[in-house]
């Protein structure tokens, strides 16, 4: 999977925020992720189908519950996407300052 397809599945807002909580709490079922949600388990599910699809998190059956977790070495890679990105910036940013000080 590209950073790209992880970028594309983070940009829908209930995503990020499934990926948050997966994140903060560690791996979670679909019941524990819908609670508190404004929407029926079968549409978290289809988030989470669409963030299976970029790489960003899987699922595994324990008993009779389908428990889902990040995959963090694609969430690593796009951090270090945007560590680059930022880099980029940073430098291009003191250039310019360098010149307008001139």
């Amino acid at each position: 999977m590209s950073p790209a397809s992880t970028f594309a599945a983070l940009g829908d807002a209930t995503r990020l925020h499934v990926v948050s909580r997966l994140s903060r709490e560690g791996p979670l079922s679909i019941t524990a992720l819908s609670e508190g949600v404004d929407m029926t388990r079968q549409a978290v599910t289809k988030h989470l189908e669409v963030l299976a699809d970029a790489g960003v998190v899987r699922s595994e059956w324990k008993g009779r519950q389908r428990v889902w977790e990040l995959k963090k070495r694609q969430i690593e890679e796009a951090r270090h996407m945007l560590d680059a990105i930022s880099e980029r910036w940073d430098r291009a940013l003191e250039r310019l300052r360098a010149m307008v000080e001139e």
